[in-house]
């Protein structure tokens, strides 16, 4: 059977945001999940690192773990921090910038 959570141990209480540590000037990622509909990943930004502005088929769930995020999203820029929560909608340009280094949990959804 194949399972299809990946790089992530089962059955174990787990801190997501230790499961990815910083790394100097880079931008770090862990894949705990990808099939076609659902894309989820773990990553973590340096202090100015980013993802670049893109637009996406899905939805995607951005979850602070660590740190604080510029996320832009359209027109408008959000200042996202530890334990907060903000949906990129499909098809509307967005990006991410590290004001501060962090780590986020990203699920993406598509239709």
């Amino acid at each position: 059977m194949n399972k299809l959570i990946k790089n992530i141990e089962f059955s174990k209480v787990l801190d997501l945001k230790e499961l990815i540590s910083y790394q100097e000037g880079q931008v770090i990622s862990r894949t705990i999940a990808q099939i076609p509909s659902v894309n989820i990943t773990l990553f973590s930004l340096d202090l100015s690192e980013g993802i670049s502005t893109h637009v996406t088929s899905g939805d995607a769930i951005v979850q602070i773990l660590d740190g604080t995020a510029e996320i832009t999203i359209g027109d408008d820029v959000f200042n996202v921090r530890k334990g907060e929560t903000i949906i990129m909608p499909s098809n509307v340009p967005h990006g991410l910038e590290a004001r501060e280094r962090f780590k986020m949990l990203l699920t993406v959804l598509k239709y």
